[in-house]
């Protein structure tokens, strides 16, 4: 009996002991499902978005009192998803005379039509656009920019970025003819155009080395200086023969340690161009622009130049995805957010974003988040911390706020969130609004990105 009675308790040992699955390891519990936090998941877009100062653009150059920018061509960009335009003024007439009234209307009139057409603009100026024609002597092109510095500064809410130009042909800092390609007279240059423009508007230079030998470094800029707004953190670079020989015709002398410069600088200061017809170098393949567009972080390109290098990219389907990769791509990721809150209370934001693009947001934005009520559609905006600069590619950005309801009614409301552009003319236009790249969250009418998640504020 007495060993009917240890079997069975040795049986009853095992049992206790076992997790059922014959494993004899004790199962390990889920965590707890917080049914108070709603857990999304975000739809990344697989579309060509349109979004300001970014992506191909169309080159567009006049010359000297010429007629200015069409309303319907500008308007017929949007069909093109494209923001932005090179607008290069030649300034022929004037190498010898102050710019006339009838230029500076010009330059007014196109500013204003690129306002209202939803379109900003990278701009330079140039004397001539034949390398066998001359330029202006240093103080006439000083003496240009102060007439230029009102109408610079009144229009730069629709200026993207300011090629240095004036000096050479085509603005391209070569072939002068008054002998500017000195550093002393391309520092002189430089120098006022970053005095006559606004702090915030950066400037691109031809090369690297033109800006290491101006501002006397080599050493690439960290954040602690790129996220300034000193001179040397206002200076990005503009490549006019991209992926078009070995040195790109010359705008590097040590190839790889300058491409590799330009990128940790390209975190915080512009880069974009155009092609050229390449030489002793097969066109460009779409591994090739791909690899070379990520490294440099490029930020527009030229629609209109080389033709044959961007045929090759329509030829073998990777134009469109340069479409969506040039510049910028934000989108989100995840996000955990509370579905309740208290009025006068916080609402803690929690979000995951991706930046998808070949670069960064350069110029500042304003951001927001949201509060749109379900019963009335009363809108109510939250000022960000977020600082969308900084979002940059290749890691995720973890967006963490706390947002005080002290103004908001109880009620149940949609959340948005809403990057806009930091001039007072555009904040409310939708068309100068970041679109995330995300499915079925853009609202177009308002330039907000919806949350997908409905706040109670009890």
């Amino acid at each position: 009996m007495k060993y009917k009675f240890i079997t069975l308790f040795i049986l009853c040992i095992i049992s206790c002991g076992s997790d059922g699955t014959g494993t004899g390891e004790t199962p390990i519990d889920p965590e707890p499902v917080d049914d108070t936090i709603n857990a999304i998941t975000y739809t990344a877009s697989n579309d060509v978005i349109s979004n300001p100062e970014r992506g191909f653009m169309h080159h567009w150059a006049v010359e000297s009192e010429g007629a200015p920018l069409s309303l319907a061509m500008l308007n017929a960009l949007k069909n093109e998803k494209v923001t932005i335009i090179n607008r290069i003024y030649y300034l022929d007439a004037f190498k010898d005379a102050d710019l006339s009234a009838a230029e500076l209307d010009l330059i007014t009139t196109d500013f204003e039509r690129l306002r209202t057409t939803g379109v900003k603009c990278i701009l330079r100026f140039a004397y001539n656009s034949d390398q066998n024609e001359t330029d202006a002597p240093l103080s006439r092109v000083l003496a240009h920019l102060d007439q230029l510095q009102p109408v610079l500064t009144e229009n730069a809410d629709v200026i993207a970025f300011v090629q240095a130009g004036f000096i050479g042909s085509w603005g391209e800092w070569y072939y002068t003819t008054n002998n500017l390609t000195t550093v002393e007279n391309k520092r002189a240059i430089l120098n006022k155009l970053l005095e006559v423009l606004p702090k915030e508007i950066k400037v691109q230079v031809r090369t690297p080395l033109y800006k290491q030998e101006i501002f006397e470094y080599s050493t690439a800029m960290d954040a602690s200086v790129g996220y300034g707004d000193s001179d040397v953190a206002r200076v990005g670079f503009h490549n006019d023969c991209f992926l078009a020989s070995s040195d790109d015709y010359g705008t590097y002398q040590n190839v790889a340690v300058e491409k590799q410069y330009i990128s940790n600088e390209a975190l915080f200061v512009p880069t974009g161009g155009e092609t050229c017809p390449p030489t002793n170098v097969p066109i460009a393949s779409c591994n090739t622009a791909d690899t070379e567009m990520a490294l440099l972080k490029w930020t527009y390109l030229n629609l209109d130049y080389y033709g044959p290098v961007l045929q090759e990219w329509r030829n073998n389907d990777c134009f469109e995805d340069f479409q969506k990769e040039l510049g910028y791509r934000l989108l989100l990721k995840t996000g955990r957010l509370k579905k309740e809150a208290t009025a006068n209370g916080n609402f803690e934001l929690d979000l995951v974003l991706e930046n998808a693009g070949f670069a960064p947001v350069y110029n500042k934005k304003n951001a927001f988040l949201i509060f749109k009520s379900v019963g009335d559609g009363t809108v109510y905006k939250k000022a960000l911390g977020l600082d969308v600069r900084k979002v940059v590619p290749d890691s995720d950005y973890d967006l963490k706020e706390s947002i005080g309801l002290a103004d908001i009614p109880s009620g149940d409301y949609k959340l948005y969130i809403k990057i806009e552009d930091a001039s007072t003319s555009l904040k409310d236009r939708p068309e100068y609004a970041i679109q995330l790249a995300n499915s079925g969250t853009w609202e177009a009418s308002t330039g907000m990105n919806e949350l997908l998640h409905t706040l109670t504020i009890n």
